[in-house]
């Protein structure tokens, strides 16, 4: 009776859908639009298995060793603003230091906490600067306020004083709208200044009172409508080569603070 009526809820399912089939042709597995939807499905898929991107720096820090007596290593924790850093087009990063970037594109603080032990501690830095948090304002892994960004940075801070490793706290950088795209979202809309604002006032004052260091990109970037500057940046949110050569200096200064 069972497999009865098992067969006929399967026939009944099966019906509509046939008539559906018979409607309407299977798209074309060459048509460009099923091509991106099965890429984008593909790199979702991996994404889930690997949420936090575990492997994308497995092989480096394995291959990476120990620091060389008297070497001050320095630890970049973040999300594409740390990741492109690095590329030829954006100059170079840091040549000649001991500086390991450990950024990865659209991460949030969530992401960079599951991570931050074999990015940032199993490497033994000095020091660790932290740049997080546009993406979780922005909501790439779901709506986050503004405490629960503060609770991650305040975990990877504990986690690395810890361990030694001195920190130092990178305020949001400031975001526009001088180069929106047609019918899309400005920035300013995905990221209101007013939550990064708040975000860097309270970074400023848990850095003072747990003796890390800040360090304020954003009064560097910021213009006198209190947005991104234009010529800082080519889509409102990541730096150029103009950008990165300001934050630079900024950021060694940062270091040399936390080494003393």
């Amino acid at each position: 009776m069972r497999i009865l009526r098992t067969l006929l809820i399967a026939s009944l399912a099966w019906v509509p859908v046939s008539a559906q089939q018979a409607q309407a042709p299977a798209p074309a597995l060459n048509c460009p639009e099923v091509a991106t939807a099965l890429t984008n499905l593909m790199r979702n898929d991996a994404r889930m298995r690997d949420w936090a991107a575990l492997a994308r720096y497995k092989e480096a820090n394995a291959s990476l060793g120990a620091s060389a007596p008297g070497e001050s290593r320095v630890a970049f924790m973040g999300d594409s603003i740390t990741d492109a850093w690095p590329q030829p087009r954006n100059g170079t990063f840091f040549e000649g230091k001991p500086y390991v970037g450990r950024g990865i594109s659209g991460q949030t603080t969530p992401q960079m906490l599951v991570r931050f032990r074999p990015d940032v501690i199993a490497l033994k830095p000095k020091v660790v600067v932290i740049l997080a948090g546009t993406n979780d304002i922005a909501g790439n892994t779901g709506p986050m306020t503004n405490e629960e960004i503060q609770g991650n940075l305040t975990s990877m801070a504990e986690l690395a004083k810890a361990n030694g490793i001195r920190v130092v706290l990178s305020s949001i950088q400031p975001v526009s709208a001088y180069h929106t795209a047609p019918n899309a979202a400005p920035q300013t809309q995905t990221r209101p200044m007013e939550r990064i604002r708040a975000i860097n006032e309270w970074m400023k004052g848990y850095a003072e009172a747990e003796g890390h260091v800040y360090l304020d990109y954003f009064s560097a970037m910021v213009d006198d409508k209190g947005l991104l500057r234009e010529e800082l940046s080519g889509d409102d949110l990541h730096p150029n080569a103009k950008g990165y050569a300001l934050m630079a200096p900024l950021a060694e200064a940062a270091i040399q603070k936390a080494l003393r």
